[in-house]
């Protein structure tokens, strides 16, 4: 499973890129006013930090405007990914973008129908969002069971792209599921290297190594 880092912290990206974890990053307006910093300045950094594919999201609602501003969010590096949301205009923009070459991801997904119109639309990726649909007492999980279900029936190339991870057991079932991609915040990404097992082993590894009184070198 590829790891996209959710977020637009340029700090966060290039630390995590550098510890060789990172497949590509989603960005979106929310990310985008937490950074307090121009959408095609920020956006062409983490371009050139990461190799992989950058969302940026398009902020029009309907069709020649979301075509508009998606040709210009790809014009600021070729690893652009167009995000647009689960509407039937952007779908039709999602069509009509992705028939030009460009890579596209379909956001707001909260069923499977949606899933699978996105799907026929010739999206790159699909981001179902887990976290938002557990917060009404629904389970995001199976809507990720539901969206692998339907892809591999028909065979689909459409990516599925778990979104709205909170926690890391999300991570954990999205890829026991299947899912191609998790997009995941900083944090929940640092977090699955945790276990306190490891951390008491290692303590024990370090003094017992201490008694020894050697050194490596």
């Amino acid at each position: 499973m590829k790891f996209f880092v959710d977020t637009a912290d340029v700090s966060d990206i290039r630390d995590l890129t550098e510890l060789g974890l990172i497949d590509g990053v989603t960005t979106n307006p929310s990310s985008i006013l937490k950074s307090g910093r121009d959408i095609t300045e920020v956006t062409r950094e983490i371009c050139s930090i990461v190799e992989g594919p950058v969302s940026a999201e398009v902020t029009a609602t309907e069709f020649e405007a979301m075509v508009r501003e998606g040709k210009t969010l790809a014009r600021i590096a070729p690893n652009i990914c167009i995000k647009l949301p689960l509407t039937l205009d952007g779908l039709r923009a999602c069509r009509a973008l992705t028939a030009e070459g460009f890579k596209t991801n379909v956001t707001l997904c909260f069923s499977a129908n949606q899933a699978l119109l996105a799907a026929k639309a010739g999206a790159t990726f699909i981001s179902p969002f887990i976290g938002r649909l557990d917060d009404m007492a629904m389970d995001g999980m199976e809507l990720i069971r539901e969206i692998r279900q339907i892809y591999d029936n028909y065979g689909f190339e459409t990516e599925i792209l778990a979104a709205s991870i909170r926690t890391v057991n999300h991570v954990k079932e999205a890829a026991l599921i299947g899912a191609d991609v998790a997009t995941v915040p900083p944090a929940t990404i640092k977090a699955l290297v945790k276990h306190p097992l490891t951390d008491k082993g290692l303590e024990q590894f370090l003094a017992d190594w201490a008694k020894t009184g050697q050194t490596i070198a």
